[in-house]
């Protein structure tokens, strides 16, 4: 059997762990068994101190609770995002094919306004109302690209 996990690079793990659980639906992942922070567990793997989340306790992974969708990790990077990315999530505030256009739009709107309120930033609007879509581009607090729609 084959898994797999989501990897982020990121310059604050844990900043993107608090933006993106409560948005998911995900949780934090606690550290392994015997540790009390995952920066605990990263140094008894010898992960130098200046390799750790210096703001936190390391928290960098969430996960879904249901079990429905893939971890996270949010792994520190020193670099910041410079490019666009080629792979971004698309987050579903609700069914297209069942919700009327003007709800959808009322409950994407809602959603922007609470991810602007959490650190993240509007790329961009797509308004087809014709055709039944409307999605707007957003930027996480480091700037990796995702969309509500």
């Amino acid at each position: 059997m084959t898994t797999w996990q989501l990897t982020i690079d990121s310059v604050d793990p844990s900043r993107l762990v608090t933006f993106w659980a409560p948005l998911l639906g995900y949780e934090v992942q606690p550290p392994p068994d015997g540790f009390a922070t995952w920066n605990d567990y990263y140094r008894s793997v010898g992960v130098p101190d200046d390799e750790l989340d210096p703001d936190g306790d390391g928290s960098d992974r969430i996960f879904d609770p249901a079990g429905n969708g893939p971890k996270i990790w949010f792994q520190i990077v020193p670099e910041t995002k410079t490019l666009k990315n080629r792979l971004h999530l698309d987050v579903f505030v609700a069914d297209r094919a069942t919700t009327p256009y003007d709800v959808r739009k009322r409950l994407v709107d809602a959603k922007v306004v609470e991810l602007l309120a959490l650190g993240a930033t509007v790329r961009n609007v797509t308004d087809h109302p014709d055709h039944g879509f409307y999605a707007t581009g957003m930027l996480d607090p480091e700037g990796n690209e995702f969309c509500v729609s």
